[in-house]
């Protein structure tokens, strides 16, 4: 399998050069002497199934993504340890200057099911920690709606979550009052390629 998948990335690789890279060699060539100007900053799941890029067809240059499991973004905390997310939005909002933050959550999510069910047992060192943040939220929310509910529910507590963490940081709480930066959240059906979209208190509506 090894071999396999290095003859799998080897081929994607080509057909890039030839064919996306050759018809985008100008735009690759300014972003690589006028740097990056993305407009949205985009907090996905690392899960393979619901890559951001695809999803909204955007061109090099216009997404910051930052993936992780269950698309967290935890609480600010600026206490000298290793944050890689928070890293990530300090740099998107401060640096690239980002109008929007998108949480992107999305069904059949490994990482909240994983708060639901508890994480695998041989995932303790990092999976394990990570996903507990999450748990209080999802165990509420799913106490609280029918059995067959509580997937998507649980997926999308996870992304109101992640929004209500965005605010403890005082520079995207500042941008946002100031209607410098917006916050939104949405959530991706694998199975039916729909895209939902945050409204009003917690509710999720299917975009257009």
């Amino acid at each position: 399998m090894t071999e396999e998948s290095r003859d799998i990335l080897l081929s994607g690789y080509r057909r890039f050069r030839e064919g996306h890279w050759a018809e985008a060699k100008a735009e690759y060539e300014a972003l690589a002497s006028e740097g990056q100007r993305p407009h949205t900053l985009v907090v996905a799941c690392s899960d393979s199934r619901a890559d951001p890029a695809l999803i909204f067809d955007t061109a090099p240059g216009q997404l910051f993504v930052v993936r992780n499991v269950a698309n967290l973004v935890p609480p600010y905390q600026p206490d000298g340890g290793l944050h890689g997310v928070s890293a990530a939005l300090e740099f998107g909002v401060k640096v690239l200057g980002v109008s929007r933050i998108m949480v992107m959550g999305h069904a059949h999510c490994g990482g909240v099911n994983a708060m639901r069910h508890g994480a695998p047992d041989n995932c303790r060192d990092f999976v394990a920690p990570w996903v507990a943040q999450g748990a209080p939220v999802v165990r509420r929310v799913c106490e609280a709606c029918p059995p067959e509910e509580a997937e998507q529910a649980a997926e999308e507590a996870v992304v109101r979550l992640s929004l209500d963490n965005l605010r403890t940081f005082p520079w995207i709480a500042e941008r946002e009052a100031a209607g410098t930066l917006a916050l939104s959240g949405v959530h991706f059906g694998i199975a039916d390629g729909v895209l939902r979209s945050m409204r009003g208190p917690g509710r999720f509506v299917a975009l257009d």
